[in-house]
């Protein structure tokens, strides 16, 4: 399940995710949101993994394109998070992940906010 979050500053977005990642929910509740702002000119995202039961082969699909099709709008990624292993992939496949991306505790919340925002 992909929630967004409705209390981040202009110019973020900002979900949080539980469970598993079905490709309905990327694609109606972020490729929409990931397009109007790389269209803005910049994408700031905030992403809060509470549990992680894996991503549908769809999901993953529409996570790719949509960042090859925006590759130069992607700013910052902030990961928020307590799971090791998506703090271990982040760190391992960052490289290849468009823009700055950092991995926060989700005690950091707020200060992943700033970061992502700056």
């Amino acid at each position: 399940m992909i929630k967004k979050l409705a209390s981040v500053p202009p110019g973020v977005i900002g979900f949080e995710t539980s469970g598993k990642i079905p490709a309905e929910d990327y694609r109606d509740t972020v490729l929409p949101a990931v397009v109007e702002a790389a269209r803005a000119g910049d994408v700031r995202f905030l992403l809060i993994v509470r549990d992680f039961d894996g991503m549908s082969s769809g999901a993953l699909w529409q996570d790719l394109k949509v960042g090859v099709e925006h590759l130069r709008a992607w700013k910052r990624v902030a990961l928020v998070t307590d799971l090791e292993s998506m703090t271990h992939l982040t760190s391992f496949f960052g490289w290849m992940t468009p823009g700055e991306t950092k991995t926060f505790p989700l005690a950091e919340q707020e200060e992943a906010l700033a970061w992502v925002t700056g």
